[in-house]
């Protein structure tokens, strides 16, 4: 399936070219040890010594956002709740590296994957008052630093229904028939096709993959906030689905400060669409752990 996908790199870079790429423009970091963390669609992740954390454009699409983050995180810090990776070294393109890359302070923790059900749903305030706070950041002041407005269409619920049968068909013979048979009758109740718009700076990408968590399973730090953009809170609230056991979701929205049930609705859609395509990748990459979790997200946010 190489070179087929849209997670595929267009340029990769090894611990080795990291090394060299970071110790050139940043002489101060040359003796500390680079490891490679992961990589996500857009960005292959280092961790420098034990406190900072580079990243690197995998992608074309990748180089805006890293250039929007650096103008626009900092700016972020007096509504910021829960830590999150504040961007301390800026490398620029090279001859030997053709984008911009990203130095910020290491935030420990771990992906919650596995967490029971009780240790989710005691990160609900924790999740809403950051979410509440972030959505109060200007828009127009993110509009100025190059955050794209709905560039995903968020609202268009038709178009998003359609996609997500269509990546569904690529998964089902990792899902069992019950899972599989949740989800499409899901889908077929989807009457509503589009929803009004609303417009909040919102992270873009919130899933288990972009949260961490402390040794006692509650939100420790929020990263990878290259999809920020500017559209529908729903984006956003669909942690509520995805992450939050049902009976944890009043107790969200009321810290949040209350949605309406379009929003609700969409945020569900959302929190089903992002472990898919999650869900898509992991089996691309035979990582059953995070396989596991994907489906675990996707029926948690179909359940009430």
């Amino acid at each position: 399936m190489g070179g087929t996908n849209v997670w595929d790199a267009e340029w990769e870079v090894n611990e080795e070219q990291a090394r060299t790429l970071i110790g050139r423009q940043f002489p101060q970091l040359s003796s500390k040890q680079v490891k490679r963390l992961g990589w996500g669609w857009d960005n292959t992740v280092f961790l420098i010594g034990d406190e900072y954390v580079f990243r690197f454009p995998r992608r074309t699409i990748a180089v805006g956002s890293i250039r929007m983050e650096g103008k626009l995180l900092p700016k972020l810090e007096a509504y910021m709740t829960i830590p999150y990776p504040k961007p301390l070294f800026y490398g620029e393109a090279s001859d030997e590296y053709p984008a911009p890359f990203l130095g910020y302070a290491y935030v420990p923790g771990d992906f919650p994957i596995g967490l029971t059900e009780e240790r989710r749903a005691l990160s609900a305030e924790t999740l809403a008052k950051f979410l509440r706070r972030l959505h109060e950041f200007p828009v127009q002041a993110a509009l100025k630093c190059g955050v794209q407005q709905d560039h995903r269409s968020l609202t268009d619920i038709a178009s998003r229904k359609v996609k997500l049968e269509g990546f569904l068909s690529k998964v089902v013979e990792h899902l069992s028939p019950e899972e599989s048979g949740v989800i499409e009758a899901y889908i077929s109740r989807l009457q509503t096709d589009r929803v009004e718009a609303v417009n909040a700076l919102l992270h873009g990408d919130l899933h288990f993959k972009n949260m961490l968590v402390n040794e006692n399973g509650i939100i420790s730090g929020i990263i990878d906030w290259g999809d920020l953009s500017v559209g529908h809170p729903a984006c956003d609230l669909s942690v509520a689905y995805s992450f939050l056991p049902p009976y944890a979701r009043g107790v969200f929205f009321e810290t949040y400060g209350g949605a309406d049930e379009e929003t609700k609705l969409l945020a569900r859609l959302i929190a089903v669409y992002i472990p898919v395509l999650i869900l898509m990748q992991a089996v691309d990459d035979r990582n059953e752990a995070i396989t596991a979790e994907a489906k675990s997200n996707i029926m948690r946010a179909l359940s009430d």
